[in-house]
């Protein structure tokens, strides 16, 4: 029976560290489901979900820690289950820019917390604006929306609040 492990790693940024990771992986018999991989600063840092039978699990708790302990790479490892779709929520895209400034996504997760809308997932970059040099700031995110929710109140709430917060926002539906 397959199970499925959560492995994060967390290291100084260095040529090879994606292959040294899988090479493990592989080399336990796990086998990458999804995976997150990114430079932050100067460090990498990997999320992925692996599948394998509770041996491969044991390897590869063994072989990820002997990895880390060489390679300046803090590795977790943490068992999870398969998600249950939930079939009454819609899938929508949240994409905002604005000038970078404190509490943007807090303030975004605040007001979704608020009326029980997932956020399935985060991404966010700080750049510079092409021609002024501003600190700019990006946010996309996928949410999951009860279908209890009206869509017109809530596509209103969500813009007068990036309004109040100078964002520059869109709320759409995923299409397939």
């Amino acid at each position: 029976m397959s199970q499925l492990i959560v492995i994060s790693a967390i290291g100084s940024d260095r040529t090879g560290v994606v292959q040294d990771l899988t090479k493990v992986i592989l080399s336990c018999g796990g086998n990458i489901e999804e995976s997150r991989m990114t430079t932050l600063g100067s460090e990498f840092a990997m999320l992925l979900l692996v599948s394998g039978n509770w041996a491969t699990l044991n390897k590869l708790e063994q072989g990820l820690n002997k990895l880390g302990d060489g390679n300046d790479l803090t590795v977790s490892i943490r068992q999870t289950d398969t998600k249950l779709a939930v079939g009454d929520r819609m899938p929508y895209a949240v994409d905002i820019v604005s000038l970078d400034q404190q509490g943007i996504v807090f303030n975004l997760a605040n007001f979704f917390a608020a009326r029980d809308i997932e956020i399935a997932d985060v991404a966010t970059r700080s750049y510079a604006a092409a021609h002024t040099g501003s600190p700019m700031f990006a946010v996309q995110m996928a949410i999951n929306v009860p279908s209890t929710i009206q869509i017109a109140q809530l596509r209103e709430e969500f813009l007068e609040i990036c309004d109040r917060l100078n964002l520059d926002a869109i709320l759409e539906p995923v299409k397939a």
